[in-house]
């Protein structure tokens, strides 16, 4: 296994019903990414269409100290306005793939068959797959090597319909995590309190249930792939 790691992020700016800006959950980047560089891991950065990466603002309004650092940071701001197109990426670079958050997800993960080939060959050659909050919805329409989904019969987690109508935004979305998570087959699980960290872990396949989760999900990441040497 190599130290390198795929972050997905989404290009999605707004919603496309309602006049509220949407993009990536900053911290769901910046939390999993702070993580494993400190475990010695590199990243790139890709994008369903590749180029910029919008950040919803409403991530911003309770940050911790870290996302402002990281927002502040030039280096990583430039990275985040110029990411990776799925055609610029090669699979067998990457150790695990990790998809990040943020409603906008919603509209440019599902059915974005590049993201699926790539996190298909990566998952066929051991690499871990990994996701946070809304960011599993791009794990839904993968399908396996044998047709199966990727979910099928999978402990998984994701973003729950109770968050979702604390957020309000149960009538905005195109769907509900978790509804679609179990329609897959995946067999879905969450924190008895809404907003608390928690992360499923079943082998290669990692999945966070909010933004909370996303450190757990990174050290989750680094066992599996320190287990791999």
């Amino acid at each position: 296994m190599n130290k390198k790691l795929l972050i997905v992020l989404t290009n999605t700016a707004k919603y496309p019903d309602i006049k509220r800006a949407t993009g990536l959950w900053l911290g769901e980047a910046v939390h999993f990414v702070d993580a494993v560089q400190k475990a010695g891991f590199t990243v790139d950065y890709v994008s369903p269409a590749g180029g910029y990466v919008p950040i919803d603002p409403h991530s911003l309004q309770m940050a911790p100290d870290l996302d402002w650092q990281w927002y502040n940071d030039k280096a990583f701001m430039n990275r985040l306005g110029a990411t990776l197109s799925p055609g610029q990426v090669k699979a067998d670079q990457y150790s695990a793939i990790y998809y990040t958050g943020g409603h906008g997800v919603m509209w440019d993960f599902p059915d974005n068959q590049p993201l699926q080939e790539l996190t298909r060959r990566i998952h066929e050659r051991g690499g871990a797959v990994a996701a946070v909050c809304h960011g599993v919805v791009g794990l839904l329409n993968i399908k396996l090597g044998d047709n199966s989904l990727l979910l099928k019969g999978r402990r998984v987690t994701g973003f729950s319909n109770t968050e979702e109508k604390l957020v309000e935004l149960d009538k905005v979305v195109p769907f509900l995590t978790e509804n679609e998570l179990g329609a897959r087959g995946g067999e879905y699980s969450k924190a008895d309190d809404p907003w608390a960290p928690y992360v499923v872990e079943d082998g290669s396949l990692i999945t966070g249930q909010n933004p909370a989760s996303s450190t757990k999900v990174a050290e989750a990441v680094i066992r599996y792939l320190n287990r791999q040497q």
